[in-house]
């Protein structure tokens, strides 16, 4: 076996976002483009050699070529050994465990998460550090530099490594370690929760219907969930890994899930339903007649989250994400332990967890998870639910009536503007960002702003320092608005809004959250001039 230098050139536009980089399938299998990101990846991490790698992806289209190419890179490199899921598949968060149980230097996931999969459509790839989750900002600035300047790159001229079967081989000089992707996985969340109160709560009759949305949690939620918890077989829906998702989007959410929602608001559906993404790392959790937002699970979770035996001993904090509601904040005031507000990204979390500083964190993004991992974890949120469930011996919509009659309820959504003109939306947030100072006290839709500012975040931990996190304007009585562009889009930029107000008055709590927050919404648009500057008169997306 030969190590070959390739020459190379920089190719613009490898920036990683804040889960890697994600692209069109079809640039990532530009000739050199898969390549140069990767060694560019080598000289962000001081090279790999006598490191031990885990590599793995959701099953995705041209994940299983990348792996190979992933393989013969590290090998020219001098990897001692690359763990690699059977298929090329571990779920974003089973990559996380197994590069913390293994001791592994880092890992690479091939995955674009909720993105939709196949020839025209979207790829990533990303680089976690060996506390298991996303490359922080130094890394990913390091990466990118790296992509600016490479000339070559070195790859073994090898025949694949046979991916199905488990069991070691070599590359070179190089082991290959093929392993289950689920079975760790698997042993870890048995560890966690009460498996006994969740068998006898399926025992007792309770149904379930999880989506799996032709992902790469179908796997790992029919193991746990049939095979070992007892649901009945037709339980976990869309369960096997698809290279296109079943021509689907990926995303767990009641647009993208409409199949799920519209099963779990009829009146014979069953009692409780769930969703999960490409990569296994969101989660929609949705009861009989009733959708939990994200925010408010994160928040129910962290109220709740003492009747697992993995939590039994409290809190150390929560953390949420500036565009999340405010919800968690309240059930941290009432458990006496801070919550934090980081920028969007689960790689901000990462320190909080290290520093035993956080225990349960979340994004409104549908994801949510814990310092069991450091990645959001799709079905780890779904089993703490039902544990949550089997010793409350109550309905998830009874739990949210009771959450929000001691807390109140944060009333919110998002609305996203989606493959609108760069330079349009750009063009917005500039605008904003320049009447920032001014907006104090200005009405809009009949609200009055009391401050407005472009959030910033100085990490607690480490002191980083991280600005234009996103627009932030606050309104009398509690409500807020947040503009931000999205960096996990492959076609122009997405405009995310998000919209918040918080009710205490309990015979508001059944109101639509879109009726309730119309004021809001109104003066969202008046304020970034939204359909004069995108030309869209309404979102593309509501959640």
């Amino acid at each position: 076996m030969t190590v070959t230098t390739v020459p190379t050139s920089p190719i613009e536009g490898q920036k990683p976002g804040t889960s890697g980089l994600r692209k069109k399938t079809a640039v990532f299998m530009q000739p050199h483009y898969l390549e140069n990101f990767v060694q560019s990846i080598w000289t962000a991490i001081d090279g790999v050699e006598g490191k031990t790698l885990v590599l793995g992806g959701d099953g995705r289209y041209f994940g299983d070529r990348a792996a190979q190419v992933i393989l013969r890179m590290a090998a020219a490199s001098g990897a001692a050994k690359v763990i690699v899921g059977q298929g090329a598949i571990l779920s974003t968060p089973a990559a996380s465990h197994m590069i913390r149980l293994r001791g592994a230097d880092g890992g690479i996931i091939m995955s674009a998460s909720h993105n939709p999969g196949g020839p025209k459509a979207d790829f990533g790839v990303k680089y976690n550090v060996a506390n298991g989750g996303p490359a922080p900002e130094s890394v990913t600035a390091r990466m990118f530099e790296a992509t600016k300047t490479i000339s070559e790159y070195q790859i073994l001229e090898a025949q694949d490594v046979d991916l199905s079967v488990i069991g070691e081989t070599t590359l070179g000089d190089m082991v290959v370690e093929v392993v289950d992707p689920v079975s760790d996985y698997a042993d870890l969340m048995a560890e966690l929760f009460d498996f006994d109160a969740i068998r006898d709560l399926f025992a007792g009759g309770f149904t379930l219907r999880f989506d799996a949305m032709h992902a790469v949690t179908g796997p790992y939620a029919r193991h746990i969930l049939v095979d070992t918890l007892g649901a009945p077989e037709d339980s976990v829906v869309n369960a096997v890994p698809s290279p296109d998702f079943g021509g689907g989007h990926p995303d767990p959410n009641p647009i993208w899930a409409k199949d799920l929602m519209d099963i779990m608001m009829s009146p014979d559906g069953p009692d409780f339903g769930a969703a999960s993404d490409g990569d296994g790392d969101r989660n929609m959790i949705v009861g009989k007649g009733c959708y939990v937002t994200p925010s408010d699970s994160l928040a129910v979770l962290a109220a709740n989250a003492h009747l697992a035996p993995a939590y039994k001993d409290g809190l150390a904090g929560i953390a949420r994400s500036m565009p999340t509601s405010g919800a968690a904040d309240r059930v941290a005031e009432a458990l006496g332990v801070t919550c934090y507000e980081t920028p969007t990204g689960w790689k901000f979390f990462g320190n909080l967890l290290d520093d035993g500083r956080a225990t349960l964190c979340g994004e409104e993004s549908a994801g949510t998870g814990s310092n069991h991992v450091r990645e959001k974890d799709g079905l780890w949120a779904v089993l703490l639910w039902l544990n949550i469930l089997a010793v409350r011996k109550v309905s998830v919509a009874e739990i949210m009536a009771d959450h929000w009659g001691r807390y109140g309820r944060n009333y919110y959504s998002r609305h996203d503007y989606e493959g609108v003109d760069s330079d349009a939306a750009n063009e917005l947030m500039d605008d904003l960002r320049g009447r920032l100072s001014d907006l104090a006290g200005t009405t809009a839709a009949g609200l009055t702003v009391t401050a407005a500012d472009e959030f910033a975040y100085d990490d607690p931990v480490d002191g980083s320092h991280s600005a234009g996190q996103g627009i932030r304007v606050f309104f009398e009585g509690g409500a807020r608005v947040v503009f931000r562009l999205s960096g996990t889009g492959t076609d122009g930029a997405t405009l995310r809004v998000y919209l918040e107000s918080y009710e205490t008055d309990s015979g508001k709590f059944d109101v639509d959250p879109q009726v309730q927050l119309q004021k809001v919404i109104q003066a969202a648009g008046e304020l970034a001039g939204i359909t004069v500057r995108t030309g869209r008169e309404s979102p593309d997306v509501i959640t």
